[in-house]
């Protein structure tokens, strides 16, 4: 995917104009251009629902839970006509997908990795602003995996990217959200039954 950028006479001109379309888009403070903006860490707690667009030309709807005091990252996936589908990953490095409903199924996969950290965009590499999904944002690549959109005003994630062409739109972003049901992050018995896969 190749990014457009803009001089510094089209930002503004674009700015202007978006500033005019979407009042969201104002803001109270000089913002300076010259300056390198570095990403907001993530909240310790949020909720998202995500639009997701992936690689294989099918679509999901994720409800992203994340929440790095208790360690886990829960993802209730809505893939498109199919069966409900949880992710539970927790920060030593082990990931449940399963459903709960027929037909049942579970894979459980181990990495050295664990959920991403608040920071983890630190050192990203900035590349300048671009507007995606009607939002001017910031945008930061980071180690040819991921590239993030930050929206200039609210610093709230907007979009991010992943290099094997998964595109995730960010439809609501709630900060201190907590998944108040644990009995979805308990993973079924017959998860337990089978060989775990290293990745």
């Amino acid at each position: 995917m190749k990014l457009q950028f803009h001089t510094p006479f089209i930002r503004i001109t674009l700015i202007v104009f978006l500033q005019l379309i979407n009042p969201s888009l104002q803001w109270s403070e000089p913002h300076d251009f010259s300056s390198i903006p570095t990403p907001a860490p993530w909240p310790e707690r949020f909720h998202a629902l995500l639009y997701m667009n992936l690689s294989s030309t099918r679509l999901q709807i994720t409800n992203l839970w994340y929440d790095w005091p208790r360690g886990r990252n829960v993802n209730i996936i809505q893939k498109q006509l199919s069966v409900l589908l949880y992710d539970v990953e927790w920060n030593n490095g082990t990931t449940f997908y399963y459903t709960l409903s027929e037909p049942h199924s579970c894979r459980i996969m181990v990495n050295d990795v664990g959920i991403p950290r608040p920071d983890f965009l630190d050192g990203a590499n900035y590349l300048g602003t671009a507007v995606t999904d009607g939002y001017l944002c910031n945008v930061w690549e980071k180690v040819d995996t991921i590239w993030y959109y930050e929206d200039v005003y609210t610093k709230r994630p907007v979009r991010w990217d992943f290099y094997d062409g998964i595109s995730t739109h960010v439809m609501t972003f709630e900060v201190g959200a907590a998944l108040l049901d644990d009995s979805v992050t308990q993973a079924p018995a017959y998860c337990f039954n089978q060989e775990i896969k290293n990745v």
